[in-house]
């Protein structure tokens, strides 16, 4: 199968950048500076990431259309504002995770941002669900840029007067030199930031642009060591087919309201599991010295028995040491537990902790 290429691939190239493939696309893992550098520009200044390859869905339709989605998402959709966002999940009648998303209200329906090896498999789950009563639109013409770090804002707003206005989890329409951009005040690194939805014609010019105010092109090893320090799970590694939103510890995503009556698929499991608990759940990881545990590295307790497993582990370059997240049986979830990690082949010292291992630093209190 072809590799696809974003709008900005001749861009990266330019930028020096090193390439590997990523669901499907041609994705920069680093530029010039390397990883460490990148993670720690994008937490003291601006870093700009290429997520053009994640799907943009566009679903219109009348009042019903928030009713048909809550049939699928385990959202309060009806009463989510204009312009505000969710983070939420596609999930299957066992709770199991099809994807994680974001879900925006816009005029006259939603915008759903899907990950990139996901996409196309959502698109056809919910057009299954959905039918032909609304129109939904994948949208390929459309590339999508996040702007991430404490300059972001400064940057921006140089560019697109009034995204300052925006609260986190919030977006608008903007016009920007004769064109529409949806930007909403997110991202998946702990750092204030946005994301801008572009015509693929107009991004590069647009990226140059941020690069020419002092923001810099950061590949997808920093965007990943960043979110692991943020305690942001990435999908097909803390969450997948076999885990639910409970098991991942993000029961806070899912609206209280909708866990009394239900109706959504999955509910069922995820009202039990509510109840009476997961058997395994995901934790923040510190291993002690300087040792670093990678996916699939499994984890005993003191009598040698297997207990559960990495998911993602990293050097954290903001922590200064290494990090990790995982599952665990819920009974060795509290925080201090001491657990052993095995690395070829010998077992170290490992501590549950808690997440994040940064601090967030999203702005809430704009307007």
């Amino acid at each position: 199968m072809e590799i696809k290429k974003t709008s900005l691939n001749k861009l990266h190239q330019i930028n020096n950048a090193k390439f590997v493939e990523f669901a499907g696309y041609e994705m920069p893992i680093q530029y010039g500076k390397g990883i460490i550098e990148e993670h720690k520009f994008t937490r003291s200044h601006s870093g700009i990431f290429d997520v053009s390859h994640m799907g943009q869905l566009f679903i219109y339709g009348d009042e019903s259309l928030a009713e048909e989605l809550e049939k699928i998402f385990p959202l309060d959709l009806k009463n989510l504002k204009l312009n505000c966002s969710k983070y939420s999940f596609l999930m299957n009648e066992n709770a199991g995770i099809y994807d994680d998303l974001i879900i925006t209200k816009i005029e006259q329906g939603f915008l759903i941002i899907l990950n990139a090896a996901c996409k196309d498999k959502d698109f056809k789950i919910l057009s299954n669900i959905l039918g032909t009563k609304f129109k939904m639109n994948l949208d390929n013409d459309r590339s999508l840029i996040a702007i991430q770090g404490p300059k972001s804002v400064e940057i921006l707003n140089s560019i697109i007067n009034g995204v300052d206005q925006l609260n986190f989890m919030t977006g608008n329409w903007f016009d920007s030199e004769n064109q529409k951009l949806f930007v909403t005040r997110s991202g998946y690194t702990g750092e204030d930031g946005f994301e801008i939805s572009i015509s693929n014609d107009k991004v590069e010019k647009f990226v140059e642009n941020l690069i020419e105010k002092g923001a810099q092109l950061i590949g997808l090893g920093a965007r990943d060591t960043l979110r692991l320090e943020a305690g942001l799970c990435l999908y097909g590694h803390e969450l997948d087919i076999n885990k639910t939103p409970v098991e991942a510890n993000l029961r806070w995503a899912i609206s209280k309201s909708r866990l009394s009556n239900g109706g959504f698929i999955g509910s069922k499991k995820i009202m039990n599991q509510m109840q009476d608990g997961a058997n395994q759940i995901r934790v923040g990881i510190k291993p002690e010295g300087r040792l670093i545990a990678r996916e699939k590295t499994k984890i005993f307790d003191d009598q040698d028995t297997q207990i559960g497993e990495i998911t993602s582990g990293t050097f954290g370059p903001s922590v200064n040491g290494p990090i990790a997240m995982g599952y665990v049986d819920k009974e060795f979830s509290k925080v201090d537990t001491k657990i052993f990690l095995e690395v070829r082949g010998k077992k170290h010292l490992a501590n549950v902790c808690a997440l994040p291992f940064y601090k967030k630093n999203y702005v809430k209190g704009v307007n």
